[in-house]
């Protein structure tokens, strides 16, 4: 009897060292682990081919969508949606299911959906707590996923949307404070300006936004049918773009790309050949 207590203590630190053994131990490519913040569903569009081939050799992919979507309607901004896009909640349910059609067709794992206003995510004016909470909730699935690396939008967002910015700073932000769980491994991704040209042929790219090609200095390679799926998964979110945005937008990016994502990284302890170690 006296002995019972023990065995329960002796049991955590034989499970403690056990964990602590695995986790001093370089991850095998079944055990990577890659998340995606992006401020909005349809964000991936960058990334797509990159996050098919790591999904396809058996790394667990994650998208972060922060934002609930619900202001991506009609024709404002520099995308000509499709017409007769609801609006407000209506189309933030539409929206989700839009991101698990889209994660599905890339073979990556269902997206994490956060849920905050869509367009509003800088709105401190209106309310104080907002940019915390989205920062507290970041953390927090970052810390529960504890991924070896981790991409989002560069201090550019791409295309200069606010929400973009204030994620990729937010993620930055967790990165350089030490946050639990948020690797060393930070890459930012960028849309390319062929591909924002042909997203509105009339309005063409906002200056000022895409980085000089010297601060790409990791390439991410990837296959044909990396470059279908991020074809299909673009074509899921049909509240945001048409038929032929879509045709326009792959086929410029696949010229601009030439079988490589170019990606930016963060911090001089992630350059390398990879993103992974």
């Amino acid at each position: 009897m006296p002995f019972r207590p023990l065995i329960p203590v002796a049991l955590s630190g034989i499970v403690a060292m056990v964990t602590g053994a695995l986790a001093t131990d370089p991850p095998t490519q079944a055990s990577r682990i890659l998340v995606a913040v992006v401020a909005h569903a349809d964000d991936e569009g960058p990334i797509a081919p990159a996050l098919a081939r790591f999904a396809r050799e058996g790394a667990q992919v994650y998208m972060l969508v922060v934002s609930d979507g619900s202001a991506g309607s009609g024709q404002q901004g520099h995308i000509p949606r499709p017409d007769g896009t609801p609006t407000g909640d209506a189309l933030a349910t539409i929206r989700e299911e839009e991101a698990r059609c889209a994660a599905q067709v890339l073979g990556i794992q269902p997206p994490i959906l956060l849920g905050f206003p869509d367009g509003r995510l800088g709105d401190y004016a209106g309310d104080r707590s907002l940019i915390y909470r989205v920062t507290q909730r970041i953390a927090e699935e970052l810390q529960r996923l504890h991924p070896d690396v981790v991409i989002t939008w560069g201090p550019d967002g791409g295309t200069g949307h606010p929400d973009h910015r204030i994620v990729s700073s937010i993620v930055t932000q967790l990165q350089r404070t030490g946050a639990p769980g948020v690797p060393e491994r930070l890459f930012y991704m960028s849309l390319p300006v062929e591909s924002m040209e042909a997203m509105n042929p009339q309005r063409g790219a906002p200056p000022l936004l895409v980085p000089k090609a010297a601060h790409f200095t990791t390439r991410v390679s990837f296959a044909a049918e990396d470059l279908a799926a991020a074809k299909r998964s673009m074509a899921c979110h049909r509240t945001q773009f048409t038929p032929e945005v879509v045709e326009r937008v792959t086929s410029a990016a696949a010229r601009v790309w030439n079988n490589a994502i170019p990606l930016v990284p963060a911090f001089p302890a992630a350059a390398g050949t990879g993103v992974f170690k």
